[in-house]
């Protein structure tokens, strides 16, 4: 991987011979040669790995937070209410056949944010680029340190979008959080049916790396970061995690979609893009039977979980 994963992943490496590979110009278009990643958006509210039925997960709640600007504030049942959120974890798999594998660099600490490339692995003999400079391909997204005290890393920006619509498909409310720090977090449902799991030399060694992957934790002055989720794993968010949430408190009463997608904007190269969104039908109603947000909010929305669609971007139609 780059100079700075091979030092700090040393006592990984040890066993393992790293294969240097030839490398395509960056910006070029997939060869026969690349092992491409397939994101997979796993079922909203569902915790990482999880392969039973969605509509029973229970990752998800609705919280009453007294300062509406707090990315994190505590539940609170009385007193004055600052804002109604809908939390929820939100997770994605890893089924492709080779790693998603991004490079982030600076070239001096002056630079705040990092420029981000995307490498593959060669299917020939199994190597994965080293280095930000020779990965094949430029992306559009960009990395950046996040200060907040739960957070003091790198993060991948635009890697995942939440939103909430009606049936029709018109938007509500969108995300404030769309930072992430990608890892091997946990094994996906159906790791041991993929032929591309890791298996010898340089896939494994990534995946030794990117198991306790932290982004350049606690090093704000970093210079590289690598980020990426390998064949088989995933990547998770819980839902009691900063902006985790969609706000929700001025939305009326009614039938809505939640929708998780991942690599929305379809930056990151991958095989499928088919299985990008997951969403979830939720029925929302303001206490008394009220159309729409009292004006002192003294107890939350009842939400209901109608269905879960896991693979659809839409799960509400039909639903009033």
């Amino acid at each position: 991987m780059i100079k700075r994963y091979v030092a700090a992943a040393v006592a990984v490496l040890a066993a393992t011979t790293l294969v240097s590979g030839a490398s395509a110009t960056p910006g070029e278009t997939p060869g026969n040669g690349w092992l491409l990643p397939d994101l997979r958006q796993a079922p909203v509210g569902c915790p990482g790995g999880y392969g039973g039925d969605p509509a029973v997960c229970v990752d998800w709640d609705v919280c009453m937070v007294e300062d509406a600007t707090a990315p994190n504030g505590p539940c609170v049942t009385t007193g004055r209410i600052g804002a109604v959120r809908l939390r929820f974890t939100s997770s994605e798999d890893n089924v492709g056949d080779g790693p998603l594998l991004l490079y982030a660099h600076r070239d001096g600490t002056d630079v705040p944010t990092m420029t981000v490339r995307q490498a593959f692995q060669n299917s020939a003999d199994g190597s994965v680029p080293r280095t930000f400079g020779a990965a094949q391909r430029d992306t559009t997204t960009y990395a950046y340190y996040e200060p907040a005290r739960s957070h003091q890393h790198w993060h991948l920006m635009g890697f995942e979008r939440y939103r909430l619509r009606t049936p029709g498909g018109q938007e509500l409310v969108a995300d404030r959080k769309n930072g992430f720090c990608l890892g091997d977090r946990y094994d996906s449902h159906d790791a041991v049916t993929l032929p591309g799991l890791p298996h010898r030399g340089d896939a494994v060694a990534l995946a030794r790396y990117l198991r306790g992957n932290m982004c350049g934790h606690h090093n704000p002055l970093a210079r590289d970061v690598v980020l990426g989720i390998s064949v088989g794993k995933g990547d998770d968010y819980r839902h009691d995690v900063d902006f985790q949430w969609l706000d929700i408190t001025a939305v009326p009463s009614g039938v809505y979609d939640l929708v998780n997608t991942v690599n929305a904007d379809r930056t990151l190269l991958e095989t499928d893009y088919a299985n990008n969104s997951s969403s979830v039908a939720i029925s929302l109603r303001w206490p008394g039977g009220a159309r729409t947000t009292p004006e002192v909010i003294t107890a939350p929305p009842e939400v209901r979980l109608l269905r879960s669609c896991p693979g659809r971007a839409s799960c509400a139609s039909g639903d009033g």
